[in-house]
């Protein structure tokens, strides 16, 4: 069997790449976390995009001998002119500490975009998953997923043992929030796809369009070349 490594100690996300592998290659790999192989502290996210933050976080796990994994995502607004992008999940950290950063973020997505009709008001979300070989590897990356040189020169990886796939999912921005599942900004996001905000889809409909979803897609495709 061989062992897998999310760049992460999140317990649901290591449930749903292992449900993933598992329905791909039959159970010929292991999925473990960051805090199971010892990997302690955090990782600088430097990158100035999702591309290069994946492979920074998916190195962390190859430089200790591990097939390293991650993924970066966020939501980008094109009249803010792609924000927040990269910086989705703290856009509000420079108003000070709050008790619910979702909620801040979301509030001040709203107010940047005070004013700006519905037309104007498109946005997507979009997820890049990575994979990094550890040095001397004996696996080798399919082309097609070799991710772009600028990216792992970004990231301080090797070019040729890196990869990455992308998914996103295109919406609008509501005027208010809508909704009560999901996280992040769901409650504010409404895909044509799934005919509301996704915070009022349930996570079958949202999964199946999702920028993660479509992203997971491609990655399963990834590991079934790679090591099956």
């Amino acid at each position: 069997m061989i062992d897998i490594v999310l760049a992460s100690n999140n317990k649901k996300k290591i449930a749903e790449l292992q449900s993933l592998i598992d329905e791909k290659l039959c159970g010929k790999a292991r999925v473990l976390s960051l805090r199971d192989i010892g990997f302690e502290g955090d990782i600088d996210e430097y990158g100035k995009s999702f591309e290069a933050n994946s492979l920074i976080k998916a190195s962390s796990a190859a430089k200790l001998g591990y097939i390293g994994i991650a993924d970066d995502s966020g939501l980008c607004v094109d009249a803010l002119g792609g924000e927040p992008g990269i910086y989705s999940a703290r856009y509000s950290a420079d108003e000070g500490e709050c008790d619910d950063r979702d909620a801040a973020n979301r509030a001040k997505i709203l107010r940047n975009l005070d004013g700006v009709p519905a037309e104007k008001r498109s946005a997507r979300f979009v997820c890049v998953a990575s994979l990094v070989l550890p040095e001397g590897s004996s696996y080798k990356i399919p082309a097609k997923y070799l991710a772009c040189p600028a990216y792992s020169m970004e990231a301080g990886v090797d070019i040729m043992s890196a990869a990455t796939v992308r998914g996103e999912c295109h919406g609008t921005i509501l005027f208010e929030e809508r909704g009560n599942g999901g996280f992040g900004y769901d409650s504010l996001f409404y895909s044509e796809e799934t005919g509301c905000a996704f915070a009022e889809a349930t996570p079958e409909a949202k999964n199946a369009v999702s920028h993660r979803g479509r992203a997971m897609e491609q990655f399963a495709r990834l590991i079934e070349e790679l090591i099956g």
